[in-house]
């Protein structure tokens, strides 16, 4: 008999978008194993990051709370997250040996775990020991985040996903049958720099793959945060429309090199899953225009392909379901589901909702998870076209040789705030000026027709902002928790049942 008190494994990938893959009708097959994980397991296909940027959004995972709570509203930001406790010290409290084993971007420090090994975009932090990993990592931080024109020129073993299996099977092989272990295993990719080897770099030739939906031209419709992404790409490049090209196959083929290494870590684990309960769950923190609106990575406001990520979670207790599960997910809802999954209370200010159920077969308020929130933006008021600071926010020319790069997080993109509420196919965006957008993602994916004006979707426009006004309430900080103070009602699942609204159905004054 397995001991019931499961590993948890938590695969993180870095600017992952949701919907390029087969199980979600994408017609490349760019993750045949974490399809078939997903589809042994439950996945959701309208799982939503709390913030679309690195940091807020690692940092809500680990906490289970949102950007404006944790007060992570910037990628700088990082060591300033407020918290009560946190994934790694719950389940350090409930007895398991703890990894951190990749990518971080967050407050965590080595003393928060057992195991601590950082990797960033250009390797092990600090850099690797061994020659050939040092000279990869010296070759890939001079990509400077760019997009490289040929296959790259290391085998696949110093590549950074395979390294973190690597290290990650090593550390699980060092801890005790008898105790249960937690590994946030984080990849740094797909991630620019878009770089890949063989035999992946020719896996989807730029030639081979499906048209984008939505070119540069409808950039002209769109906010003037958009236009400027799209400015700093043309800045640092001297043919930016063909460097797209190239990443979007790179990219591509980022993604199957991920999947093999899923694969290797998954098969690495059965001997350990043989006398003990497991559940390991794959997510990102955010995804990746891939060449919609002629734009690559991430930045500006909170497009759908870029606030939807994976979100899969295969177990021994987690019920098999082929097709997507029909609610609305948080990241944020991660962290206390892996509460309940090990046994523990949720600690005081977490807001995310557990899963646990919906994962396990067992009843649940669906009316719960009827809609999702995210939000985005450091304050202030938004730059426009006009009063943008001089020199170019974003924009670097000071690299090896002369190469330019941009970093699309910025002054110019990051400003104001922003928020979004999606219930069942619908969306809406609200700005602090006072600007509203109201989308139907069955007729309008990528979200270019603005229908706040539209008396045909009043009714969705009334219901949206409705669940805006609740979901703004539940992300306020309920932290501090006052000594001698008032003792609040809480559900321990943070459940608002039953005063939570159904989701919108798929007709709701869509014509």
């Amino acid at each position: 008999m397995k001991n019931g008190r499961p590993d948890v494994i938590i695969v993180m990938t870095d600017q992952h978008r949701a919907d390029v893959c087969a199980r979600e009708g994408f017609p490349l097959d760019t993750t045949p194993f974490l399809d078939s994980l997903a589809r042994e397991g439950t996945w959701f296909d309208k799982a939503y990051t709390t913030s679309p940027l690195c940091c807020p959004a690692r940092t809500s995972l680990m906490t289970g709370r949102f950007a404006s709570a944790h007060r992570v509203t910037q990628n700088p930001a990082a060591g300033r997250a407020v918290f009560d406790d946190d994934l790694f010290g719950v389940a350090r409290a409930a007895g398991y040996a703890t990894a951190l084993i990749g990518k971080n971007h967050t407050y965590l420090r080595p003393e928060n775990a057992d195991f601590f090994s950082d990797y960033q975009h250009g390797g092990r932090a600090g850099g690797s020991k061994d020659p050939v990993e040092a000279e990869f990592e010296s070759w890939l931080s001079g990509l400077r985040h760019r997009t490289a024109g040929e296959a790259t020129d290391f085998p696949v073993e110093v590549q950074n996903p395979y390294r973190i299996v690597d290290e990650t099977l090593s550390w699980v092989g060092s801890v005790p049958e008898d105790q249960p272990l937690l590994a946030v295993v984080s990849f740094p990719e797909p991630h620019n720099p878009y770089q890949v080897p063989e035999p992946y770099f020719s896996m989807f030739p730029p030639e081979s793959l499906p048209p984008v939906h939505a070119g540069a031209d409808t950039l002209e419709g769109l906010p003037f945060a958009w236009r400027y992404l799209r400015r700093l790409g043309e800045s640092a490049y001297d043919d930016y429309a063909q460097a797209i090209d190239r990443a979007r196959a790179s990219y591509f083929g980022m993604l199957r090199l991920i999947d093999d290494q899923v694969r290797r870590l998954h098969d690495g684990l059965e001997s350990r899953h043989a006398s003990r309960e497991r559940v390991i769950a794959m997510t990102a923190d955010h995804g990746d225009y891939v060449g919609e609106y002629g734009l690559v990575r991430k930045g500006a406001e909170i497009s759908d392909i870029l606030a939807r990520i994976p979100l899969l979670v295969n177990g021994d207790q987690v019920t098999a379901r082929p097709d997507a599960h029909d609610a609305h997910v948080s990241l944020a809802d991660l962290m206390p589901t892996l509460c309940e999954a090990i046994g523990w209370p949720l600690p005081p200010g977490v807001q995310g909702r557990s899963l646990w159920p919906l994962l396990t077969g067992q009843s649940y308020p669906a009316a719960e998870f009827g809609s999702v929130y995210v939000e985005q933006g450091f304050g202030g008021l938004p730059y426009e076209q006009d009063d943008v600071p001089s020199p170019m926010p974003g924009l670097f020319t000071d690299g090896p040789g002369g190469a330019a790069r941009f970093d699309e997080l910025n002054a110019v993109t990051q400003g104001g705030r922003r928020r979004m509420v999606r219930s069942g196919d619908w969306t809406l965006h609200a700005g602090i000026t006072g600007d509203f957008r109201l989308h139907d993602l069955r007729s309008d994916p990528l979200e270019l027709v603005n229908r706040w004006a539209d008396p045909s979707a009043a009714e969705a426009r009334t219901e949206l902002l409705a669940r805006l006004a609740v979901w703004q309430m539940r992300a306020e900080d309920p932290l501090p928790v006052v000594p001698g103070g008032y003792q609040g009602k809480r559900d321990p699942r943070n459940y608002l049942a039953p005063y939570a609204r159904p989701a919108i159905t798929s007709g709701a004054s869509s014509s």
